[in-house]
């Protein structure tokens, strides 16, 4: 089979279908954090796939919504700084319902297309499986959505920020698994011309800088779930130090004045290891879906740390901090596409095959 044909007859309708729920996992993300910011995620205290779809309606289905949320422990600490309204508590409770149904949409998104495809027998079944997997990926990241709004339901006012990170990095898997399908999918020809023994380094690489943005992720959870973005607004320093002086030498997964300290200082060797990447990919002959997808990685790379040093600097004002979360997708699509781009074309072969 030539490289640019397409794997089976339906396979472009298939691409297109996973690049829409790629657009609504991206929004979703967006939708997150706006929830996240507005601590919006413990106003619905409990979950119900079917009858959770209904808001409330009456005066007296918002009481006992209200009554409910009255029993948390994020209550009691918003109660105690200034008494919550039923007008506060509808703004809340309208992000984290649209958090939810949207969660609900993207699964329909998903299932829907799948199960017909699958029932038209228009699907190999090598790809029944991988677009399977999707599904129950999707699942997953629902329930673990639910799991992470529970921790904040007991104990504390805030949701678990090690659950949080595992909730946005389920996502981005899903995001990362679906999007390397795609490129799987749509007919290309990048690797004919391509001298692979060259792009191996490139490729090595890659490989490295997409694990410690994996890291850098985390710690963008990590420092979302801790609320570290709103201490020390200023940069380059911090609150005139280069370490902070609340930080603490064992307290690099929890304190959040270091988790700070590592999300911004990370995320400027990141920058760097990254010209290195892009220094290194333009002195080899790359063809140009190749040299497109190293460039879009510079580029996004670029934005994302200025979206991070506006953020801090804003003290984290709700328009920049979401850009900043959706960059972070298109930072990991990039990682990805330059990543499926440098592949042996051996491989590419034999999949197409």
């Amino acid at each position: 089979m030539k490289l640019d044909a397409l794997p089976f007859p339906a396979a472009r309708h298939v691409a297109y279908w996973l690049w829409i729920v790629c657009t609504m996992i991206v929004i979703m993300v967006a939708i997150g954090g706006i929830t996240r910011l507005t601590e919006s995620g413990l106003s619905m205290v409990n979950w119900d796939p079917i009858m959770g779809a209904v808001p409330p309606r009456t005066a007296e289905e918002w009481d006992e919504r209200f009554k409910a949320y009255q029993e948390t422990p994020q209550f009691e600490k918003f109660n105690a700084e200034e008494p919550m309204t039923m007008e506060h508590f509808q703004e809340i409770f309208f992000w984290e319902y649209v958090h939810r149904m949207f969660g609900r949409l993207i699964g329909m998104a998903y299932a829907l297309p799948f199960f017909y495809f699958l029932i038209r027998g228009k699907l190999p079944w090598k790809w029944s499986i991988k677009l399977g997997i999707g599904l129950i990926l999707g699942g997953f990241q629902g329930l673990l959505g639910w799991y992470m709004v529970k921790s904040g339901l007991v104990d504390m006012p805030y949701v678990s920020h090690f659950r949080l990170a595992a909730h946005l990095s389920t996502a981005l898997l899903l995001f990362c698994y679906l999007l390397w399908m795609v490129l799987e999918l749509l007919p290309y020809h990048t690797h004919r011309k391509t001298n692979y023994d060259s792009l191996k380094p490139l490729r090595r690489l890659t490989m490295i800088f997409s694990a410690l943005l994996f890291v850098q992720i985390l710690y963008g959870a990590f420092t979302a779930g801790l609320r570290a973005g709103f201490m020390h607004n200023t940069y380059p320093l911090m609150s005139g130090d280069f370490f902070p002086s609340q930080g603490t030498w064992n307290g690099w997964l929890n304190n959040p004045h270091n988790i700070q300290f590592v999300h911004r200082t990370l995320g400027l060797l990141l920058l760097g290891f990254l010209g290195w990447i892009w220094f290194s990919a333009i002195r080899i002959r790359l063809m140009p879906r190749q040299k497109f997808s190293y460039n879009l990685l510079l580029t996004v790379g670029f934005i994302q740390v200025i979206l991070g040093i506006y953020t801090i600097i804003s003290g984290v004002q709700l328009h920049v901090a979401v850009a900043h979360q959706v960059c972070a997708c298109f930072f990991v699509g990039a990682c990805v596409a330059c990543l499926h781009e440098t592949r042996d074309p051996k491989i590419v072969t034999s999949l197409r095959s």
